[in-house]
């Protein structure tokens, strides 16, 4: 299938390199991009010449570029074509934006993506909202871009968002929840010098928290287990305070969630500590979120 990709970052290329494995043709745009060595990915100049390839078009852009993106590319897409946003957007915004377009005989889908920088090998998740024909219609392209049983129609425009951005609300409070169990074992004054790498390779195998986040903070302490080197500045992306907020409007708390926001503010005041050292490098594992370096 022929389908467009716009945005060429970590997350797109591994997009594009996965939809390639199966053969799709891909004609690609990123501003900041000259050059892909990937098979099957076509560069385009410019947005326009993009929309003249393809009635499929996968956006891969950060939530503060979908709109400018939108409106730039709206007057030159074919009749009946198909946006499919799969970035972070707010799933109130992505309701807007398919009802606006809706009304210029553009589809509109809302693509929930997780995986990280991991999701190039193995595969993606994904969680589609939107209309379920619409749906129907990338599916092939949906397989190959997800892991075994990694994608799903969800629910009417907004859904794939919604479900994402609470999956990120979840994330925040995980990765908080081992870390700070990590720093009890690491500066206790019962048991010192435990080997936090023995540990958590010994929870990797049949124990209740055995975890992929388990498995990445695994590969972490088999190189470094003081992590003397790095800032414990933790940055965060929007979806944790739209989760939050969403708490505050449905009445349904999300006390470790709030926590986590609360102890990641306080790490970019402070520095942090010992174990918000590991949720950044943890972030920077799965996500290729950067590190502050410290002498």
């Amino acid at each position: 299938m022929d389908l467009g990709l716009i945005g060429l970052g970590k997350m797109g290329q591994a997009i594009a390199y996965r939809l390639s494995k199966d053969n799709h043709k891909i004609f690609a745009y990123d501003p900041n991009v000259n050059k892909v060595n990937i098979k099957n990915v076509k560069l385009e100049k410019n947005i326009v010449e993009l929309t003249k390839k393809t009635k499929i078009i996968w956006l891969m852009l950060p939530a503060s570029k979908v709109d400018l993106v939108i409106n730039n590319i709206s007057p030159h897409l074919q009749k009946d074509s198909i946006l499919i946003d799969g970035g972070n957007s707010n799933f109130q915004e992505t309701i807007k934006r398919y009802n606006n377009l809706k009304s210029k005989n553009i589809n509109y889908l809302d693509c929930g993506t997780s995986g990280g920088i991991q999701g190039e090998k193995i595969g993606f998740c994904l969680m589609l909202g939107g209309d379920k024909n619409i749906y129907l219609k990338i599916e092939s392209i949906l397989k190959s871009i997800a892991a075994p049983n990694g994608y799903a129609y969800i629910g009417p425009s907004g859904a794939g968002h919604y479900i994402k951005m609470i999956h990120n609300g979840i994330e925040y409070s995980l990765l908080q929840a081992y870390a700070e169990g990590f720093n009890l074992l690491k500066n206790n004054d019962r048991y010192k010098n435990l080997d936090l790498e023995k540990i958590s390779n010994l929870w990797m195998h049949g124990s209740i928290i055995r975890s992929w986040i388990l498995e990445l903070a695994h590969n972490i302490f088999q190189k470094d287990q003081e992590l003397l080197n790095i800032s414990g500045n933790i940055g965060e992306n929007l979806t944790g305070r739209w989760t939050l907020q969403e708490t505050k409007e449905q009445k349904i708390p999300m006390n470790l969630l709030e926590q986590s926001l609360k102890i990641r503010k306080w790490s970019r005041e402070s520095g942090g500590n010992f174990a918000t050292k590991i949720i950044a490098k943890l972030r920077n594992k799965f996500g290729g979120h950067p590190i502050k370096k410290i002498d």
